[in-house]
């Protein structure tokens, strides 16, 4: 089987499934945690070499402030859950704003937890302006350190990428799934995985 070398995964859907509920749309991000550390271990076992992760976005952050509060404590969460396991963590986003949690403050250099391994891009207050600058004197872009993806599975139904590291996916191949993120199952990235394989990969050539 060709496994996907990075693999980048948009877990939409956490406020429609929270809403679908009843339930308070910043109660769907804690129900997400499990999926996120249950899809990690997946790819981790599959032979991924990289894994980019979304956690949220510049524009997220103009969402209400219980849901702010919210989806920053969840991310939060998930990276220290990821630090009990074997994996390299790089936290990228706009660390001058104070939107971006400080507790993440010291991962913004990529730094090895337990045996290392597979790579962890977790994209934090994240925006694709903020990624591609440009001056006077030099054109660069900030996630530099992150390789080409080869897959971006999203889970939610909808079909952009809004704004997911741009550069890195000019040559991705794009798996939806329409189950909303907090009802991941394994069989989701399998099946992406399953239908990577019959995409014909060339890069331009």
């Amino acid at each position: 089987m060709r496994v996907p070398n990075h693999i980048g995964i948009i877990p939409d859907g956490n406020r429609r499934w929270a809403k679908n509920r009843l339930m308070g749309k910043e109660k769907g991000y804690e129900n997400g945690l499990l999926p996120g550390l249950e899809a990690f271990r997946q790819c981790r076992a599959m032979g991924v070499k990289e894994l980019s992760i979304y956690g949220f976005t510049v524009d997220n952050t103009k969402r209400p402030t219980e849901q702010r509060i919210a989806f920053t404590k969840c991310c939060v969460d998930m990276v220290n859950m990821l630090k009990n396991e074997d994996c390299e963590i790089l936290v990228v986003g706009n660390t001058e704003s104070d939107m971006f949690p400080i507790e993440l403050s010291d991962l913004t250099h990529r730094k090895r937890f337990g045996e290392g391994g597979i790579k962890v891009n977790f994209l934090i207050n994240y925006s694709w302006e903020w990624d591609l600058k440009t001056n006077k004197t030099v054109n660069y872009y900030n996630t530099a350190d992150i390789s080409r993806i080869d897959l971006i599975i999203r889970w939610g139904g909808m079909r952009r990428l809004s704004g997911f590291l741009p550069v890195q996916s000019v040559y991705a191949d794009f798996y939806v799934v329409e189950d909303m993120w907090p009802d991941f199952k394994r069989e989701h990235i399998a099946e992406a995985v399953a239908w990577y394989q019959n995409q014909d990969v060339t890069l331009g050539g």
